[in-house]
C-alpha cells in the first residue's frame, strides 16, 4: 500500500480506483497493514473500495468474476463485525445479501432472489454475486471484507457464462455504477450500524447481544430465497438428485427435503440451472 493511501487513509470513506487486481485484494491490504496507527485502523471499518476496472475479480470457491470494465459494480466493504461471534458468521453474510438483493429491486421495480448463500438473481439468471473474507484470530472475529459485484450497464457477455443478466437488460436503461456502489455503501453501512446499535447516529444505544433482531433478518432472507417450496436439481459429488427447497437455518445450512429432510453447509452442493 503506498505511503500516501496510508496517510490519507482515516478521511477516505469511499476509495475509487480506476483499475485493481481485485478490491478486495486491495481491502484486505488495509487491514493487514502492519504499520497503521490506532486512528486508521479505527476507521478502516465503513470504509468502501471501488473500481471502475477490476481485472482478477474474485468469486465463491476459487471461481473467477468476470467484469468488462467500466460497465459494472465492484466494490468491497469494510467491517470490523465485534457483535457477532464466529459461529454467526451467517447473520452478516444474509444482512449483506438482504441488502443487495433489496437495492437491485428497488432500482428495477422487479422481484429478485438471494440464491443460497449469497448470489443475487432475477428470474433464473445471475445480476450479481458476493464473496466475504474473513480476518480471524483465535476465536476474535477481528475484519470482514465482503466483496460485491453486480452487473449494470453489460450486455454482452462471456460466453462460458450459463445465465447472467445485467440491470439495463431488466430495468431498460443505463444506470451510473460509481453512483450506484455509493448509495448501496451507504445504504448497507445504515442498516448494519441500526443491527447493532439500534439508532447508528446513537453509539450509547448499542445493544450487546444481536441475538433478538435474527429472526426477523432470516425470515427476510428465507421469504427471498431463490427456488423457496420449488423443486430443483442438485449436485452432491457424484450425486445428481432432486429436492424442494424449504428453507436456510440460522446457521447457514441449507434445508431441502428429498425422500427425508437433508442440510447441507456451503460448498457441499451446487445447483444445476
Amino acid at each position: 500500500m503506498a505511503q500516501q493511501n496510508q496517510d490519507n487513509l482515516q478521511f477516505s470513506r469511499f476509495i475509487e480506483l480506476e483499475s485493481i487486481d481485485s478490491t478486495n485484494n486491495y481491502a484486505l491490504d488495509l487491514v493487514r497493514a502492519k504499520n497503521l496507527t490506532d486512528r486508521q485502523s479505527a476507521t478502516l471499518h465503513g470504509c468502501t473500495v471501488f473500481a471502475h476496472e477490476q481485472r482478477e475479480g474474485k468469486g465463491q470457491r476459487g471461481k473467477r468474476w468476470s467484469s468488462a470494465a467500466g460497465e459494472n459494480v465492484q466494490m468491497s466493504l469494510i467491517l470490523t463485525p465485534h457483535p457477532l461471534k464466529l459461529h454467526r458468521q451467517f447473520v452478516l453474510s444474509a444482512m449483506i445479501a438482504l441488502a443487495v438483493r433489496d437495492f437491485m429491486a428497488e432500482k428495477s421495480g422487479k422481484e429478485f432472489y438471494i440464491k443460497w448463500p449469497n448470489d443475487i438473481y432475477f428470474q433464473d439468471r445471475k445480476a450479481g454475486g458476493i464473496l466475504i473474507e474473513n480476518i480471524i484470530s483465535g476465536n476474535d472475529w477481528k475484519w470482514a471484507v465482503a466483496g460485491i459485484g453486480l452487473n449494470i450497464n453489460q450486455t454482452e457477455f462471456d460466453p462460458a457464462l450459463p445465465n447472467p443478466v445485467s440491470l439495463k437488460q431488466i430495468a431498460g436503461r443505463e444506470f451510473d455504477c460509481l453512483e450506484l456502489a455509493r448509495e448501496l455503501s451507504i445504504g448497507f453501512f445504515n442498516t448494519f450500524g441500526n443491527y447493532f446499535l439500534g439508532n447508528a447516529s446513537h453509539p450509547a444505544s448499542r445493544i450487546p447481544n444481536p441475538a433478538p433482531r435474527t429472526p426477523h433478518l432470516l425470515s427476510e432472507y428465507n421469504k427471498h430465497l431463490y427456488k423457496r417450496g420449488q423443486k430443483v436439481k442438485l449436485k452432491k459429488d457424484n450425486r445428481v438428485f432432486e429436492a424442494v427447497i424449504k428453507e436456510v437455518a440460522e446457521n447457514g445450512q441449507l434445508i431441502v427435503e428429498t425422500a427425508i429432510e437433508e442440510r447441507f453447509d456451503f460448498g457441499e452442493i451446487g445447483f444445476i440451472i
